[in-house]
């Protein structure tokens, strides 16, 4: 799956397996979003899922924000590898 490939990535750059990391969090969450997402597309009354989904996006968010504003070079590079959102051209 794409997540060992990315997982590899980022242990390669720690030179350990780092677990807790800003990159590892946010790209767990993105993971149960799209898996989330795809549920909810065939089952849409699922209220408790889409609960969880948006506790996970605000989550995430919170992440990116925290990233955004400690390192963006960071920030650029994650968001471009899990393909989150389209980036602004200044």
């Amino acid at each position: 799956m794409k997540q060992n490939s990315f997982i590899s990535v980022i242990s390669n750059e720690k030179k350990e397996e780092n677990r807790g990391s800003v990159e590892f969090q946010v790209l767990c969450f993105t993971n149960k979003i799209r898996r989330l997402t795809s549920h909810l597309e065939l089952h849409k009354k699922d209220y408790s899922s889409q609960r969880g989904l948006r506790k996970i996006l605000g989550k995430r968010q919170r992440l990116l924000a925290y990233l955004s504003n400690k390192n963006r070079i960071r920030y650029k590079e994650l968001i471009s590898q899990l393909n989150i959102r389209e980036l602004k051209t200044r």
